[in-house]
């Protein structure tokens, strides 16, 4: 069954379409919100106030460790039933049977993310309060940690529901929204640094960004949310089976990569304190910019590489995933070259580029996400399967980063403190890329 939509639209043929658009401007932004914070931030804030901004931020990540890959799993439902329906005039239509199921998808999805918060918002808030206590410091936290996690929990609200509608292939519109939410964050960053807010500049752009986004959101998909509530309320079919199982093999994949990814500053905030800490999380901030950037071109493909999995059309699942992968290893081999001449221009020259770690650690830092770019997608790949292949070396990796990470920054120089992070590729992307030739081989066989 060949469905016109998806193979035959102009939007899907172009470098430079719509979606494409809307997902770089919306990275481009993202972007510049961090650069505000790169640049900025060393300014406005003291050494011990950076660490508290950036242990923040790792903390309340805690909210997306609880996610368990469950904003994945929407994008990636929804795509597979979306593949037999299409929007028009802002409604969703096409075949009954899908429509129905994808509407009563996108309750399970709403009653799925309160359960989530219900369990997890208490938990992150005194885990931030156990830890940033432990220290003495001058700096007032406490009221900005309540407003950032509560602005966290928002987004995460608003991130279900755009995961789901970038699903059904409106990639573009969700964009457009995070577009929008970054710029109130990025004004109100800059406002607030400049104004002497400290801290709480973080948490009003965050709770600020996270409301206009929730407004948005009920603006531009006001209609569709109407209609799949009302379908859901006439039609009745369980996705725990179909769900579940594959949930808990992501949920292993998503804690593993809480600990390889997110630990890193509030290790050093433990062991050398907030202003080490601060170091940290501005470098790791810095790359996971370029990774983010980068991710792009395979971003913004992955609801069409999950309708053509629901087909099983592989040739042209392999061409434009391969189409991808190349562009995003390009990309983020520019900005890694950006990252290099900057740092050797600039020198001792800015007072600014102290903030920063060193040249050993900022490129095992740059190594490493390299090789995630790479890893991130042919998870991707992957998981347009409806399968979690990847549970087993996310465990591992874990397994093996976190403890290494503690070795390192107790009885090695700070400038290897990255070494367990990088090293974990050696041996974690070839299993995965053997993993990655077996699926395309099985659609050869196909």
């Amino acid at each position: 069954m060949k469905i016109p939509y998806i193979t035959d639209s102009p939007r899907s043929r172009g470098i430079f379409d719509a979606d494409h658009v809307y997902t770089a401007l919306n990275h481009a932004l993202k972007s510049a919100y961090v650069l505000t914070i790169l640049l900025m931030v060393p300014f406005f804030l003291t050494g011990a106030a950076q660490g508290y901004w950036f242990t923040f931020m790792s903390l309340a990540a805690l909210m997306l460790l609880a996610d368990l890959g469950f904003s994945s799993l929407v994008l990636q439902f929804a795509a597979h039933e979306f593949a037999f329906l299409r929007f028009e005039e802002g409604r969703i239509t096409g075949s009954e049977e899908h429509l129905k199921k994808l509407s009563t998808f996108f309750v399970f999805c709403l009653k799925w993310a309160f359960a989530i918060l219900l369990l997890a918002l208490p938990g992150v808030m005194l885990a931030g309060f156990w830890l940033l206590s432990r220290k003495a410091s001058a700096v007032p936290w406490a009221v900005p940690w309540v407003l950032y996690v509560l602005g966290s929990a928002l987004a995460f609200l608003n991130g279900t529901v755009l995961y789901f509608f970038e699903g059904c292939d409106r990639v573009g519109a969700a964009q457009k929204i995070r577009v929008k939410t970054y710029l109130v964050m990025t004004v109100l960053t800059c406002g607030g640094l400049v104004a002497g807010l400290g801290l709480l500049t973080l948490s009003f752009s965050m709770l600020a960004g996270s409301l206009a986004g929730g407004f948005l959101i009920v603006r531009e998909f006001k209609s569709a949310m109407t209609d799949l509530l009302a379908h859901a309320r006439t039609y009745v079919y369980s996705w725990r089976g179909e769900f579940v199982p594959l949930f808990r093999r992501y949920a292993v994949s998503w804690v593993s990569g809480y600990f390889i990814f997110q630990m890193y500053t509030p290790v050093m905030f433990r062991f050398y304190g907030p202003v080490e800490a601060g170091r940290i999380g501005i470098s790791i901030t810095l790359w996971m910019g370029i990774f983010s950037f980068a991710k792009i071109w395979v971003y913004v493909v992955t609801p069409k590489l999950n309708m053509f999995a629901s087909m099983r059309q592989w040739r042209s699942f392999d061409r434009l995933f391969m189409k991808s992968l190349s562009r995003s290893c390009l990309t983020f081999l520019a900005g890694a070259g950006a990252v290099a001449i900057f740092f050797a221009l600039a020198g001792g020259r800015f007072a600014f580029t102290k903030r920063f770690v060193g040249a050993t650690s900022m490129t095992l830092l740059g190594a490493g996400w390299f090789l995630q770019n790479i890893i991130h997608s042919l998870a991707v790949y992957l998981r347009a399967h409806k399968e979690e292949p990847l549970a087993v070396p996310s465990f591992v990796s874990a397994v093996y980063v976190f403890p290494a990470t503690l070795l390192c920054a107790r009885f090695l120089p700070l400038r290897y403190f990255f070494l367990g992070f990088l090293s974990s590729y050696l041996w974690g992307l070839p299993w995965i890329a053997n993993i990655f030739r077996g699926k395309r081989r099985s659609h050869e066989e196909g």
